[in-house]
């Protein structure tokens, strides 16, 4: 009897039955995981020093998107979220507006209208292009006050990252903290702090402007903080939706270096590693990782058999390449092929069954 209870268990193993399996072709959350400056040579390199293998490897579909802005063939990460998160192709340095200025709502704000939780997570100042993007109307990037005065206009659920003195050291005066309580917001200045918060609204600051490099200490913020997040989006029976970035993959790409490329390519897998866990657990989720664009020029020239990556790179900015696109999940297979990236949104859009 034992022999085949374990033969049973077995081929239920195999056959894929061990996971939730969705009842439905839409998908009641997604995760968007956007790794800024990564092009599909910072993903080998994080491959290769981790010994052979990330978590992104278990994703499904592949695909690639075509990222150039409205004004420029080489996009920069206004423009590349921008288009992510309207639908629309812009100019470089919008945020949230299209190529005429004009604001348009974002998937995020989407969600909120359908009843759904939403959440933004970075590595970097929540005010940074990529983040602000999802949530905020400005025809500048650089606007950084009233990029924070935008996060007071929507209901977003949680939100993690840098930026606290675009909220409470401000030229106008105002103390955005104070508000962000009065809209009930528990405010958390440390991870630990974000740790202990188990529900309701969460306003996380872990960095005064932007956060520490891996190397220098910033520790599994992101993995922690996703953690956080995903447990309290999940509480909403509608779903949700969360950008997640690793913002500092970009960082390295600007300066060179191929060693701060590879730290926050590994610690930004561990966030998608943890998506990728909550979709085989729920079983009505789709997780979508891919870049506002590639940083660097970067390309690898050579490996050990340690992992050790002798890196080379042609710009200190942005480059114009097609940018891997990654699913995993309930409606996965809709993001194969060659497609703009403004087309992300409309297959965000479709796979939640909203409309605009």
């Amino acid at each position: 009897m034992k022999k085949i209870l374990y033969f049973l268990l077995l081929m239920l193993s195999f056959s894929g039955f061990s996971q939730k399996k969705s009842s439905s072709k839409h998908p009641k959350n997604i995760i968007l995981l956007i790794g800024d400056g990564m092009g599909a040579a910072q993903v080998y390199a994080g491959i290769v020093a981790n010994k052979g293998h990330l978590n992104i490897e278990r994703s499904q579909f592949i695909g690639f998107h075509k990222n150039q802005a409205t004004d420029d063939f080489v996009t920069d990460s206004g423009a590349g979220a921008t288009a992510l998160s309207i639908g629309q192709k812009s100019y470089n340095g919008s945020i949230g507006v299209d190529s005429l200025k004009k604001a348009q709502p974002t998937i995020l704000e989407i969600a909120e209208k359908n009843g759904l939780a939403t959440g933004l997570l970075a590595t970097c100042s929540i005010t940074h292009a990529t983040p602000a993007s999802f949530i905020a109307h400005q025809p500048s990037r650089t606007m950084v006050e009233e990029i924070a005065n935008d996060f007071l206009k929507t209901d977003v659920d949680v939100f993690i990252g840098g930026g606290r003195k675009h909220f409470a050291k401000r030229k106008d005066g105002r103390n955005l903290i104070d508000s962000l309580k009065a809209k009930n917001y528990q405010i958390a200045n440390t991870i630990e702090e974000v740790e202990n918060v188990k529900s309701g609204k969460l306003a996380g600051f872990l960095a005064d402007e932007e956060q520490v490099k891996i190397s220098e200490g910033r520790g599994e913020q992101l993995l922690k903080s996703t953690k956080i997040a995903l447990n309290i989006l999940k509480q909403n029976k509608k779903g949700f939706f969360v950008m997640i970035e690793g913002s500092q993959i970009d960082w390295g790409g600007h300066a060179n270096d191929t060693q701060y490329i590879i730290n926050e390519m590994i610690d930004f897998d561990k966030a998608i590693g943890e998506a990728f866990d909550f979709a085989d657990k729920d079983g009505n989720t789709l997780v979508i990782v891919t870049a506002d664009h590639e940083t660097g020029g970067f390309s690898l020239i050579d490996a050990d058999k340690e992992g050790h990556i002798e890196g080379k790179f042609t710009t200190k900015s942005h480059t114009g390449v097609m940018i891997p696109v990654y699913a995993y999940g309930v409606g996965a297979e809709a993001f194969s092929g060659i497609y703009f990236n403004n087309q992300i949104f409309d297959k965000m859009l479709k796979a939640f069954d909203f409309k605009k």
